[in-house]
């Protein structure tokens, strides 16, 4: 099982040069297979959108907590690095635009020696879509073309096409692309059945957030169904998890039904904490 860890957010400066290469260089030395960044553009201090990870409706990350633009830190991340994975966990997909995205994914992943994994979800926060000027209801909608584009625009051909109904484009070219084969890997994020649909049409592998054994054992049939449906294999899709650092119950439970790895937070105030916390988690894999 590998282990994936997301930074101190909120505990430590996660958005300074020096800590962040650090904290990248300290988990690529202790084993830890890859790092996950957390992406909000804005934060609404006055939202009413509930966050379905925590009974209050309310998430950790306030308005005070800084999150710098997930793929500029981990470029930064790659350059100060050689071997660690570089995950986004996760990007609000239906968000962005597309071609822009797989442009800058493409160039991470081919200056990091093919290292990236793109995490998406398609948001909660109402609010935060709004003040984007992206349309909250379509979210679902869009995120599947935005995906089907990515792909398009990395295929091995002179030049991509697609017609949807959110995004049209004729014989364009977009270059570099990504270093790794079949390109960047999507990892798709969420607790809802929309996301274990999503994750087997179209993931690479599939993080149920939040979520029971149960519910877990649930959205992965899911998942494995709408993979079978749409032609694809589904043991292909990795499946990620989220858990406490050092949980070895957990990691034990998640490692019987056939996790492939285990993402935990890192929520210390510095790195002495951080790489014990790493070799705590490390330690009680079964």
């Amino acid at each position: 099982m590998k282990i994936g860890v997301i930074p101190p957010y909120g505990m430590a400066a996660v958005e300074q040069p020096g800590f962040a290469g650090d904290f990248c260089r300290l988990c690529e030395d202790e084993g830890v297979e890859s790092v996950w960044v957390v992406e909000h553009t804005v934060m609404c201090p006055d939202y009413n959108s509930r966050y379905p990870y925590h009974p209050s409706g309310r998430s950790p990350l306030t308005e005070h907590v800084v999150q710098p633009d997930p793929l500029l830190w981990l470029t930064w991340a790659a350059a100060h690095t050689e071997t660690l994975r570089l995950a986004t966990g996760v990007m609000i997909l239906p968000q962005r635009n597309p071609l822009i995205l797989a442009k800058e994914l493409a160039t991470l992943d081919l200056l990091s020696g093919g290292r990236l994994m793109a995490g998406f979800g398609v948001g909660w926060v109402r609010e935060e879509a709004e003040a984007l000027g992206s349309d909250f209801s379509t979210r679902g909608r869009r995120a599947n073309e935005c995906i089907e584009v990515m792909r398009e625009l990395w295929r091995e051909q002179e030049t991509a096409s697609y017609h949807g109904d959110f995004y049209d484009f004729d014989r364009v070219v977009s270059l570099p692309r990504p270093a790794q084969e079949g390109g960047v890997p999507l990892v798709i994020g969420g607790h809802s059945v929309a996301a274990a649909r999503r994750a087997g049409r179209y993931g690479d592998g599939f993080f149920p957030l939040g979520v029971s054994m149960q519910r877990l054992a649930e959205l992965r049939g899911v998942m494995e169904d709408a993979a079978r449906e749409a032609g694809r294999d589904p043991e292909a899709v990795e499946l990620s998890c989220g858990a406490m650092a050092g949980d070895r119950a957990t990691l034990e439970a998640y490692a019987s039904v056939g996790v492939d790895r285990v993402v935990v937070g890192c929520m210390v105030d510095n790195l002495d904490k951080a790489r014990d916390l790493v070799a705590d988690t490390l330690a009680a894999l079964p």
